[in-house]
């Protein structure tokens, strides 16, 4: 949903790790016995002058789904290929080895501020392409593995 249509509101598909144990300093080699699974992120943002984090935490931002596929059904996060349609036009299209960190990489730095605790959600980065939505706009978001979600941009 589009709170501030006057301003530039992007899309970014996403690779979700979902953690399914509690971990504190969990080193790379360890890492991805911390997961519980795998989901699509959409990392919506809203351009303008304020932080980061307040930019990406409007209501319906954070999208996520279609739905958790555990870690066992996905040998390496780390070689996923991923894409993004807006109205059927392809948009974003990577693997998840083109990220800057690898999933064990992330979670041993995330591991290393604070602790993790089962539910939580580590959104991966994305891949080049961001670009804007607008109300009415649909977007269909792929992960190989993880399956296909369809956003419809509602406008509050």
């Amino acid at each position: 949903m589009i709170d501030f249509p006057q301003r530039r509101n992007d899309h970014e598909i996403e690779l979700v790790v979902v953690i399914g144990r509690e971990g504190r300093h969990i080193p790379q080699v360890h890492a991805l016995e911390y997961i519980a699974g795998y989901a699509i992120g959409l990392d919506m943002t809203v351009r303008g002058p304020e932080d980061r984090s307040l930019r990406k935490s409007p209501d319906t931002f954070s999208v996520l789904g279609p739905w958790l596929t555990t870690r066992d059904e996905i040998p390496d996060p780390n070689n996923l290929r991923m894409s993004l349609l807006v109205n059927g036009v392809l948009r974003q299209q990577a693997t998840t080895r083109d990220l800057i960190f690898g999933v064990q990489r992330l979670i041993e730095f995330a591991s290393t501020f604070y602790r993790l605790h089962p539910g939580d959600l580590i959104y991966t980065g994305t891949p080049e392409g961001v670009g804007p939505v607008i109300a009415g706009d649909v977007m269909t978001c792929t992960i190989h593995g993880l399956g296909t979600m369809t956003v419809a941009v509602a406008r509050r």
